[in-house]
């Protein structure tokens, strides 16, 4: 079973490929950016990766902090927003592909039929 309902996992894996991921600066402000991310479904995680990530402020931020959160949203004319928010501990991951895993705890979702908040259920 998924930590995410059915309608959750159909936005995810069709042609959504960019978010905006929000981690916490060391002085506390909020820093956002738009990020390439993928969805991987064994592991029931978020993947953020980037040129040159190991050297981003969002990949020091999590490396620091352990938490992040994800937007991936967009709208159907005429005006019709929906999107998901996944937030949560997240690794900052080294090697040879440096990314950041997003394990999520809490999911909020928006214009995908059943929708709200809630706590992410254990995988």
């Amino acid at each position: 079973m998924s930590v995410f309902t059915d309608a959750e996992l159909d936005y995810l894996t069709s042609e959504r490929r960019l978010a905006r991921v929000a981690t916490v600066g060391a002085d506390g402000t909020p820093h956002v950016t738009p990020v390439g991310w993928s969805y991987v479904p064994g592991d029931e995680v978020i993947e953020v990766s980037g040129y040159n990530f190991a050297a981003t402020k969002k990949y020091r931020d999590v490396a620091r902090t352990g938490r992040a959160a994800l937007v991936v949203d967009d709208v159907l004319p005429p005006w019709q927003p929906r999107g998901i928010e996944i937030r949560g501990r997240a690794d900052a991951l080294d090697g040879e592909s440096p990314r950041i895993r997003l394990y999520p705890e809490r999911i909020v979702s928006w214009g995908l039929g059943e929708h709200g908040a809630r706590t992410a259920r254990s995988v």
